[in-house]
């Protein structure tokens, strides 16, 4: 877990990633290449981002927390976080399947 964690902690640093409602556009736009939902985030919230996922083609994982993805990127608490760079966002999976978070 610490890989993922520093991961985001990458792509915040290069200002690669996108949180809130500028997610939301991001994903429209088709702009993020992998979104990071918390595991307790709202049903509300998991069920909206999902959606916006699914129809607009972007990959998405239920993983973490609230507070993990908080601290990684330095924010308060934080439902979903886009991943804006291709490269990043393969090293964030690269890392899950390391972890033992999906199948290889």
């Amino acid at each position: 877990m610490n890989k993922l964690l520093a991961t985001l902690g990458i792509a915040r640093r290069a200002n690669k990633i996108s949180i809130g409602e500028t997610l939301i556009k991001e994903i429209t736009n088709k702009k993020v290449f992998l979104v990071v939902i918390a595991s307790d985030a709202s049903a509300g919230s998991i069920k909206m981002i999902t959606n916006k996922c699914k129809y607009y083609d972007v990959e998405y994982v239920i993983i973490l927390n609230k507070s993990d993805i908080a601290k990684s990127i330095s924010k308060s608490l934080v439902s979903a976080v886009g991943i804006k760079d291709r490269n990043l966002a393969i090293k964030f999976k690269m890392n899950m399947k390391e972890g033992g978070f999906i199948e290889k």
